[in-house]
């Protein structure tokens, strides 16, 4: 690993306050950790849920309900007809009609969520029209709304088009072609639909900076994906080199991005100025970032149970762990943990990658992301707003 990132780290960490006792907002613009937020136990999505359910009472109504609009539409129903016929198959897709149903952990509708607490935190900016801002509603635009609404289609359609399957790569355990192809099918017909709704909603903001925003995160989701797919070819090798650099880059194209502009796109529609958009930029792509380590460090941070846990062999622990370790014996260790067959042992990698400084570098790096997202609040008024944006960094960066 180079210098420049131990030295990051290292000055971002020195600042880290010890944990506060209970939960409570931070008061005149200070960071405060709380104890008891995602802590790394079984507990741990009930602590995440109780954060986005209490931020949800703040903007006005739960985000579970955000897409309704779209997804009881005529044109959705026929869709959702046709995913029945996939019941009894393996096609990803159901998986994904699952999750979208019903996901414990909240993480589904978190963007649009985002959008509007860092909606409500800004209020409306001291040039607004007085005529304007009687368009707020529980002090969020309706425009800014429906750019929520907006964020969650288009990362719904993201999801929807992931679980299209390589036909190429099946073997017949994975189930009949017939049932793939037709999976396939509607993950792409059902997808291009709630991107186009996304786009249609977007065009009736009026907006050519907020169009020109949400279009250039489209564009990087779409590069993001590439790049997974990509390293996904070569995972299958286990000959991939990627440093936590370029991790990082990656992860903002394919998570990031479309957070962090539609933050900043919610202050366009307030008519804040460049410096609060930079400011809710910056939130919105280190609160992302932070929440992709605390998923990736989630196998390694645990209770660890009696069954092998698998885990992506791009996460950030693994990746840094890389780093550390060097290229050479990094592929001397994927080799000891592969038994016949080029199975993979988890347990006998996890073991290793646990006893080596990725995980701890891991968590280092989540608190300086964590960081600069709460430093990045700062420009904002204290506020309930302010204060749930803050306990959800605070629920992302705590493993004990």
């Amino acid at each position: 690993m180079g210098p420049w990132v131990l030295l990051r780290w290292a000055g971002c960490c020195s600042r880290l306050l010890p944990p506060a006792p209970r939960l409570c907002p931070a008061r005149g613009g200070g960071v405060r950790w709380q104890r008891g937020l995602f802590a790394g136990s079984p507990s741990t999505a009930s602590h995440w849920s109780k954060v986005v359910s209490e931020a949800e009472k703040i903007v006005g109504y739960p985000t579970s309900f955000m897409s309704l609009r779209c997804l009881l539409s005529d044109e959705l129903s026929n869709i959702a007809m046709q995913v029945r016929k996939l019941v009894g198959t393996k096609h990803p897709l159901l998986n994904t009609a699952r999750g979208l149903v019903y996901d414990s952990r909240n993480n589904l509708q978190m963007r649009g969520l985002v959008v509007l607490l860092i909606s409500k935190a800004a209020g409306p900016s001291n040039t607004a029209e007085i005529s304007f801002q009687h368009d707020m509603v529980s002090g969020i635009y309706s425009s800014q709304r429906s750019l929520a609404e907006i964020t969650e289609l288009i990362h719904t359609a993201f999801l929807v088009h992931r679980g299209i399957v390589n036909i190429g790569e099946l073997k017949s355990c994975d189930g009949l072609l017939k049932d793939m192809q037709f999976g396939n099918k509607i993950a792409v017909l059902s997808g291009d639909f709630l991107l186009a709704s996304a786009c249609t909603s977007l065009a009736q903001l009026q907006n050519t900076k907020v169009v020109e925003l949400i279009s250039s995160a489209i564009g990087d989701l779409v590069q993001g994906i590439y790049y997974d797919h990509s390293n996904l070819a070569e995972e299958n090798c286990l000959t991939r080199d990627i440093g936590i650099a370029a991790w990082e880059e990656q992860i903002f194209l394919s998570q990031s991005a479309l957070l962090a502009k539609s933050c900043q796109a919610a202050m366009e529609l307030a008519k804040h100025d460049a410096e609060i958009q930079e400011m809710a930029f910056q939130y919105g792509k280190h609160m992302s970032l932070s929440h992709k380590l605390h998923s990736d460090l989630q196998p390694f941070t645990k209770e660890k149970s009696s069954d092998s846990v698998a885990f992506s062999l791009n996460s950030a622990p693994v990746v840094l762990h890389q780093e550390f370790l060097g290229r050479e014996a990094w592929i001397e260790q994927i080799r000891k943990a592969q038994s016949k067959g080029n199975l993979m042992d988890f347990t006998q990698l996890q073991d290793a990658i646990k006893a080596g400084k990725g995980v701890t570098s891991a968590i280092d790096l989540c608190h300086y992301h964590g960081n600069r997202a709460l430093e990045a609040l700062e420009c904002f008024p204290p506020s309930e707003a302010r204060s749930a944006l803050e306990n959800m960094v605070y629920a992302v960066t705590r493993f004990s």
